[in-house]
């Protein structure tokens, strides 16, 4: 009969202890207090732009929020464009989060640029590769993006592949010494740029084959791929040694994973499950607008990322 008495006590006890947590749980300022999401398994990369609703204008505290949402990297194509101090501020505040940073784009010259053999579009092809190289030092990165130019209508299309082979070539030489590593990207003609050259990832993967340079490799665009030439994870196996990074984006729209027709949680699957431990950059925008846009953003990879391992 005592036994079961104090088994009663015990009961009630537990009971009240529960109402008690629920009830603190529900308070605002309780909430707030939460710790912050777990990291993600896959290195995704938003942009400065990305969750401005949230964090506001100033980069640090983009930084800061997109580490705090689970972030492991970031990524700005025009990082080089920013002002050296603030490249040095950046740089801090993504050693201080252990963050990455994604590809950097290199100053182009425009036109059919790497298609030809012209010896002052080569050594101006050279001049922006070595200032990309003592760039990439001031931003202690790893890749920067290379797009190879237009097409030459006037020139058989494998004239053109071996010029653009020879003039990696010479870049090769130059970013090997400092382990920077330049990143091609293919790009699809239809939708976004019509007239370049390079754009699948089977013409890529030739490319840097040929070039045999560990400093030479690809950055593979899920969206221009799905619109180009689809077949993406079989691509991505067979492509799978020159692949140094990868830019993000759903199609039709270019927005968030999940709102396209892109099975984004297979593709992560599929990377995770290869041991990719590289730049995934979110180049893409956002379905929703405000605030309720950016935290579709962050549940939509955070929903894809649980199926990654």
């Amino acid at each position: 009969m005592q036994n079961s008495q104090e088994n009663k006590i015990t009961r009630r006890g537990l009971m009240a202890s529960a109402a008690v947590a629920v009830a603190i749980s529900s308070v605002p300022g309780k909430a707030k207090a939460a710790a912050p999401a777990g990291k993600f398994k896959l290195k995704y990369a938003p942009n400065f732009g990305m969750f401005r609703e949230h964090a506001g204008k100033d980069p640090i505290d983009n930084i800061k929020f997109m580490s705090d949402q689970g972030f492991r990297a970031i990524f700005d194509n025009g990082l080089m464009k920013k002002p050296p101090d603030l490249v040095d501020k950046i740089v801090r505040e993504l050693d201080r989060q252990n963050m990455d940073l994604g590809p950097f784009v290199l100053r182009g010259i425009g036109g059919k640029s790497y298609v030809t053999n012209d010896k002052e579009i080569r050594a101006q092809i050279i001049k922006n590769v070595k200032e990309g190289v003592e760039f990439a030092k001031r931003a202690n990165a790893k890749w920067a993006l290379v797009v190879p130019g237009a097409y030459d209508n006037g020139l058989e299309w494998d004239y053109q592949t071996a010029n653009v082979i020879d003039n990696l070539r010479y870049c090769a030489e130059i970013c090997e010494q400092s382990g920077l590593v330049l990143v091609l990207e293919p790009l699809n003609a239809w939708t976004n740029h019509p007239g370049l050259f390079l754009t699948k990832i089977p013409q890529a993967y030739m490319i840097c084959r040929a070039v045999n340079s560990p400093s030479i490799k690809i950055v593979n665009d899920i969206y221009h791929q799905q619109i180009t030439e689809g077949n993406l994870i079989p691509n991505i196996d067979m492509a799978w040694s020159e692949i140094a990074s990868f830019h993000l984006g759903d199609n039709p729209g270019r927005k968030e994973p999940t709102s396209g027709e892109i099975n984004y949680k297979n593709i992560f699957k599929h990377i995770h499950g290869k041991g990719y431990d590289g730049v995934l950059c979110m180049e893409h925008g956002k379905s929703k607008r405000g605030k309720e846009g950016e935290k579709a953003v962050i549940d939509a990879y955070r929903a894809c990322d649980n199926m990654s391992g």
